[in-house]
């Protein structure tokens, strides 16, 4: 049996326990106790992982010392949910414990991951029973007694998953949402998959992650190429700033009849082009009828492809999809706000009382700590106010302040209505204290309203759910299951006039048409006759209504 873990066997642990996850993380979703499409635990886990898997492939050889560092650092930034924060604090241990060390045995092993149990505990405000912490909590401690009795570090992990298994096993009993819902903890099941992964390296079995079919090789034979594969010159990417409001569908013709490889993405503001084609200069040129050229990358892929074939490094513009880590904005005034949302209305309306940037993200797509970090440090003020809108975006968003080279303070908001109301209660003439004060009072007295739909059949709380059923959540609590939209929204109405509201804001998703909303808006003011009502389009995913009630 593997007596001791090295720097070479460290990095190879990892890389195989994101392979394991990465394997295993569908199953991990499907492990979501709400039927709400928000099963992301697994994703968000094995997104995390992959980020020290990049940086450690990156490397190569390295110090046990220095493969644990690199670990911790790119899971801090690479941190996606809440899952995926407690991950990276797991990690944080091993650096930590194993720091000067150029080996390690069972003792060592057992160690470090009890001081990443004890940093993650640290970090979670109200800590439940039937979660990771659990399961992780008590593979530590197997790991410590297993390493006492027998300081081989092969059999110390084998004894901590042992353990953890077990942990796992009664995550059902401890927890009573998962009791309700039958099923074992998703974070808790991703650590012991993580675990099983460093004991396969350990064993010298590596998990490799999944690849596409047939064999894969490290680099391409270009030479093994030729020139007649490559039937347009020129790779052509370009970003226009729309200043009409006319459709780009002619455009899109136009660019297939000269081109291929054609991708368009587009917004309310602008488009983005991606064609290869013989006449770049066309192109452009047919793209100013829309509005105004910003940037524009050409680039020749023959001569590439002779650079390559030849050995050499083609030469290449830089490219527009990659971002320089970006230098801390000059302090322009005092604060500063970033808000994390999904929908170019909600990004509007944030951007309207305020905020000086948008992080896209949300429900099923948490951004990682590095996506929030690089939004604050482009904010150019002193102090920059975060509003993650999700209660699985806080703890990552909580990972920038020690990383931020300005001053950052998280307000806990976990829906968007609670981060709207923040930023009117946001007041930039008043200290930082009371501004906080003044945010964070105002998230109590902010009802969300939501309707999703249901992922898949369950039984949830006694309710026997649907796949495809809508989902009323009133305060983050089911209030009915139904195929009829409207008998929700007006059951939420009706609640909405019991509670006596008064301020009512409609923000209808992607899904919903304009004369749909409308309608919704009339069943609120059929039930509020005296509330002031707001129709919204916020053009988010997952949700076909988001309504705050005040």
């Amino acid at each position: 049996m593997r007596q001791t873990i090295d720097g070479a066997a460290y990095r190879k642990m990892v890389l195989s326990a994101a392979a394991s996850i990465e394997l295993n993380k569908q199953q991990i979703n499907d492990l979501n106790v709400f039927p709400v499409p928000d099963g992301d635990t697994g994703t968000n886990m094995s997104m995390t992982l992959n980020t020290a898997a990049t940086e450690l492939r990156k490397a190569g050889e390295l110090t046990l010392t220095k493969a644990a560092d690199v670990t911790a650092s790119a899971l801090l930034r690479g941190a996606r949910g809440n899952s995926g924060v407690i991950l990276s604090l797991l990690f944080r241990g091993f650096s930590k414990s194993l720091k000067g060390m150029e080996e390690t045995d069972g003792e060592g092993f057992a160690a470090a991951l009890t001081a990443g149990v004890e940093a993650a505990y640290k970090a979670v405000m109200k800590p439940a029973e039937g979660t990771i912490l659990t399961v992780s909590r008590l593979a530590a401690a197997g790991a410590v007694k297993a390493a006492q009795q027998d300081p081989c570090a092969e059999s110390t992990l084998t004894t901590a998953i042992s353990v953890a298994k077990k942990a796992l096993e009664n995550t059902v009993n401890q927890n009573p949402v998962l009791k309700k819902a039958g099923v074992v903890d998703a974070g808790g099941m991703g650590f012991v998959c993580i675990l099983e992964g460093m004991l396969s390296s350990l064993q010298g079995k590596d998990i490799e992650a999944p690849v596409g079919g047939g064999e894969v090789k490290e680099s391409a034979d270009f030479a093994a190429l030729t020139d007649e594969d490559i039937t347009f010159t020129f790779d052509t990417v370009f970003i226009v700033r729309k200043t009409t409001d006319k459709s780009i569908e002619p455009f899109r013709e136009y660019l297939n009849s000269i081109g291929d490889s054609l991708v368009i993405g587009e917004d309310d503001d602008a488009f983005k082009v991606h064609v290869h084609t013989d006449i770049p200069g066309e192109a452009l040129t047919e793209a100013q009828k829309y509005g105004t050229l910003e940037l524009a990358k050409i680039e020749n892929m023959r001569t590439q492809y002779e650079d390559m074939a030849a050995g050499r490094a083609p030469q290449s513009t830089d490219d527009l999809d990659a971002e320089e880590e970006p230098a801390a904005a000059a302090p322009e005034k005092k604060y500063g706000v970033v808000s994390v949302c999904a929908g170019s209305g909600l990004a509007t309306v944030f951007r309207d009382l305020g905020v000086d940037g948008i992080i896209e993200g949300g429900q099923t797509m948490n951004p990682s700590t590095e996506d929030i970090l690089k939004q604050i440090e482009r904010t150019p003020s002193e102090v920059v106010f975060v509003l993650p809108n999700n209660k699985n975006i806080i703890m990552a968003a909580e990972q920038t302040i020690r990383l931020s080279s300005k001053k950052v303070i998280v307000i806990p908001s976990k829906t968007v209505p609670q981060g709207i109301t923040a930023m009117l209660n946001f007041d930039p003439e008043q200290d930082d204290e009371a501004n906080t004060a003044a945010m964070t009072e105002s998230l109590a007295g902010v009802t969300t309203m939501q309707i999703t739909y249901a992922a898949r059949n369950s039984d949830f709380d006694g309710r026997d759910i649907r796949e495809g059923d809508y989902l009323g959540l009133y305060n983050g609590a089911l209030l009915d299951t139904t195929p009829d939209i409207a008998a929700l929204l007006a059951e939420m109405a009706k609640k909405t006039a019991e509670e006596g509201k008064e301020f009512l804001n409609i923000f209808y998703g992607e899904d919903i048409t304009e004369e749909q909303a409308q309608q919704a808006q009339t069943v609120f003011e059929e039930h509020c006759p005296g509330a002031e009502i707001n129709l919204l389009p916020g053009g988010q995913p997952v949700y076909y209504y988001l309504i705050s009630a005040e």
